[in-house]
């Protein structure tokens, strides 16, 4: 697992730079599905793209993901920092502001702990939540929210 604060190189690629921030969530958890449904609530000024762990945006931006998707950890993608499990959580909330900004101040519980936390979620999330059968397709409002 890459160091969840490590900068990262971001290819020179349009999309990338016209959204500066970018959640990267598992298509297929119904979990993941609805933190995106709830970003998209939350941020209306469009601050965060969204794009799937198993699109191309991912591929190209992330490290190489595990074969096993219980393995995987939501990413979020600020300024060349790449965060992930639940300090990509807590920066999130940290930008999205307002109750977020409250909701970020778990940072305080030492990172081991929440990361602990995160992965037993994170596992078992199929399992507790559900599974689509194919990743999620936005919709003709959220399609410029998303990257492939």
């Amino acid at each position: 697992m890459p160091d969840p604060a490590a900068p990262v190189t971001s290819p020179s690629h349009g999309a990338i730079q016209a959204h500066p921030a970018i959640i990267f969530f598992d298509g297929d958890c119904l979990l993941c599905n609805g933190f995106v449904d709830l970003m998209l609530k939350l941020d209306p000024a469009g601050v965060f793209a969204m794009a799937p762990l198993q699109g191309q945006t991912a591929q190209h931006l992330l490290p190489p993901l595990s074969d096993q998707a219980e393995d995987w950890s939501m990413y979020y993608l600020e300024a060349g920092t790449l965060y992930s499990q639940s300090d990509a959580a807590l920066a999130v909330m940290a930008r999205l502001g307002g109750l977020g900004s409250v909701l970020s101040w778990g940072r305080i519980i030492p990172r081991p702990l929440r990361n602990r936390l995160y992965r037993v979620i994170a596992r078992n999330r199929y399992r507790w939540f559900g599974r689509r059968a194919t990743c999620r397709r936005p919709n003709s409002q959220e399609q410029a929210r998303f990257l492939p």
